[in-house]
């Protein structure tokens, strides 16, 4: 503003008496004052300055734009004026306004810099981040120590692309100020956006150190962790930065996942919990212990859950879908279907299409259904993660086993087999969807059986001893060795009393036959089996995790593929060693449990236990059902999936040519 030995009496008085009136505390003196003055005013735009500053300090922030727009127009080159008029359009949402305001003229001839500093984060705050760029250089060639101007030129730099640049500016500004913890993450951001991902997770790692009680640098090096698929070190770190934010629901939410993917159902419960405590409209919270409470077996959790909601006014499409369930479980399958019509796109879009096939399934409306199916698998395959390349790389190793698997290979093997000090465990296989977790949920109710259902114990000794073609080369050291860490394992995931048969249950051991009689010689296996067809469409309807193996069940072509290399496979190992094995059979099983398992049962050398055969009672006390079939375990058993495949014939004909070897072994038909 001009001083007043420049200003016109009229002018110059008006101002005097207004300030000393607003100085007294007599606002609406000194606005009267000054508008007063307006019309007889020379020069009026310090005036108009002095209103706008008094309408901005009372909250109106309208009347304020009008007068400093007024005195800017009447004096464009002031900068006091263009910076007041410029703070108060932010404050009313216009950057785009504030940012014409900050033009390059009057920013690169305002010797204090304020008005280049505004155009740069005007610019940038619009994705103009070349004009950002440009205003920050000029600010830093100027103030060469402005750590702030450094660190958003380095941002800036990075937005454009020029991550060298920008690691340059964001390196001097932590230089001259390594207080200001924001900017070391952005260093950490530009470093992972030029690929030097291991830099980026020093600079986290500094920071965490340097900034202890900040959760930032933790939920960064979470989020880089993860990225690297190093997931067991990710989620220390974001329990950590949740430690120190607790009422952060984003990163709440984000660790109710996390937990949820390890199977930490009660803790998952917990942290989704919190997130609807801190946000009670949370969508993903919500639609999580949805999640839980079906993965747990607790249904009956649905309508509080609804009802809680409800109350909190959460939005009609998380209310739909959170409907839908409930509809689904109380079987009333129209009523769902209307809910999911109510359902947003964007509401968990995979399980909105399953949901939606399943309801049509139980309808009896099967084509429509498998449209839904396909939807769901669709949207699965789209995924980043590549599940249908990983789900070729599977079948791919298979078929490269299989090339490996003969005679001459196993006469070549070299060594004894050392003798054990633990009875060898059953091996529970089958194709996914032939019965398994209700066998595993039987097995369970059996006092003298422990079950290990789909844990990863064989799979680390295959990993640590190089896989199958590290078999036939093993020697007896190695073998004691491979057998011990596999009995550690389980000792870590289920407790084994004494006397106890362990039965490994996980139904793609199907082909590691080889393995498994390399370790344990006298290893028995309970074979699962259902009518091929049945298997294949149920692993197609089902929504499963999407590791290799179950990748392959996103197309028919894919899983009928998968179904004959793993039964090639479990042939060429009889083929080749002494298997000894139990056949189940699906059907025979939800006919009469009992004349099925109890020849199982003698065939173990278990005494016969009736408790056995109440699966349901079992199911719902083992807490969490890690596999697809969680649903049906804890219903009574039902017989509406057999046969099943007969309503889909249509769309499972090109995949009958693979399966009809199969059927007629089995000894079913087609």
């Amino acid at each position: 503003m001009a001083n007043a030995s420049t200003l016109d009496p009229i002018t110059a008085d008006a101002l005097r008496d207004a300030v000393r009136a607003a100085q007294a505390g007599d606002l609406d003196g000194a606005r009267a004052r000054a508008e007063e003055a307006v019309p007889g005013s020379s020069d009026p735009a310090p005036l108009y300055a002095f209103l706008g500053m008094l309408a901005a300090r009372a909250g109106d922030l309208a009347a304020a734009a009008g007068h400093l727009g007024r005195a800017h127009r009447a004096r464009p080159g002031d900068a006091t004026i263009a910076c007041n008029r410029i703070a108060v359009l932010i404050d009313l949402g216009d950057r785009e306004a504030a940012l014409a305001v900050a033009t390059p003229e009057l920013a690169f001839n305002d010797s204090t810099l304020r008005v280049a500093r505004y155009r740069g984060f005007l610019a940038q705050s619009l994705d103009r981040f070349a004009e950002a760029a440009e205003a920050y250089a000029f600010v830093i060639e100027r103030a060469p120590q402005d750590f702030e101007s450094w660190n958003n030129l380095g941002n800036a730099r990075s937005a454009l692309g020029d991550f060298d640049g920008s690691i340059a500016a964001l390196e001097q500004a932590i230089a001259l100020d390594p207080r200001a913890a924001p900017t070391h993450l952005n260093l950490s951001t530009a470093l992972r956006s030029a690929g030097r991902r291991a830099e980026a997770e020093a600079v986290l790692r500094s920071a965490a150190e340097s900034f202890p009680e900040d959760s930032h640098a933790r939920h960064d090096l979470y989020v880089l962790l993860k990225g690297d698929g190093r997931h067991e070190e990710a989620l220390p770190m974001l329990e950590a930065a949740v430690q120190r934010d607790p009422a952060h629901a984003g990163m709440q939410l984000k660790l109710g996942i996390e937990y949820g993917l390890v199977m930490e159902t009660g803790k998952a419960e917990q942290a989704f919990l919190r997130a609807l405590d801190v946000d009670p409209r949370a969508r993903d919270a919500y639609l999580g212990l949805a999640i839980q409470y079906e993965h747990t077996n607790r249904e009956e959790e649905f309508a509080p859950l609804i009802a809680r909601a409800e109350a909190s006014g959460a939005d009609i499409g998380t209310l739909s879908f959170l409907r839908a369930l409930e509809h689904r479980r109380a079987k009333r399958f129209e009523e769902g279907l209307a809910a999911l019509a109510l359902v947003p796109p964007e509401v968990e879009p995979e399980r909105t299409a399953h949901l939606h096939a399943t309801l049509l399934d139980r309808l009896g409306r099967s084509d429509e259904a498998f449209q839904w199916f396909e939807e769901a698998a669709t949207r699965h395959a789209a995924d980043p993660s590549e599940p249908l390349k990983r789900a070729a790389e599977l079948r791919g190793e298979l078929r490269g086993e299989l090339a490996v698997m003969t005679p001459e290979w196993v006469a070549g093997w070299t060594g004894d087999v050392p003798p054990s000090h633990q009875p060898a465990p059953v091996f529970l296989v089958g194709f996914p969807r032939s019965g398994t977790t209700l066998l595993d949920t039987i097995l369970m109710g059996h006092p003298d059986v422990a079950v290990l259902e789909e844990k990863p114990a064989l799979n680390l000794v295959d990993d640590a001893i190089g896989g199958l073609n590290t078999l036939a080369t093993m020697d007896p050291d190695a073998i004691a060795a491979a057998r011990a860490r596999y009995f550690e394992e389980v000792a870590k995931l289920v407790p084994l009393a004494p006397g106890q048969l362990l039965v490994d249950k996980s139904p793609l051991f199907l082909h590691k036959v080889p393995l498994i009689k390399r370790l344990f010689p006298e290893a028995r296996f309970i074979l699962a089996l259902r009518h091929p067809c049945d298997v294949l469409l149920s692993c197609f309807m089902s929504n499963f995790r999407l590791n290799r193996a179950m990748s392959n069940f996103l197309r028919l072509e894919d899983a009928a593929a998968l179904y004959d290399l793993s039964f090639s496979h479990w042939e060429r190992a009889n083929a080749l060693f002494a298997v000894e094995a139990h056949p189940i059979v699906y059907e025979r099983l939800i006919e009469n449990v009992e004349a099925e398992i109890r020849p199982l049962f003698d065939w173990l050398g278990l005494e016969w236990h009736p408790q056995a055969v109440d699966h349901v009672g079992t199911a719902r006390s083992r807490g969490l059902i890690t596999t697809a079939s969680y649903s049906q375990v804890t219903e009574p058993i039902y017989k509406r999936a057999v046969g099943r495949w007969h309503r889909y014939r249509a769309h499972l004909e090109p995949v009958l040519p693979a399966l009809a070897p199969w059927a007629e072994k089995f000894g079913y038909t087609l």
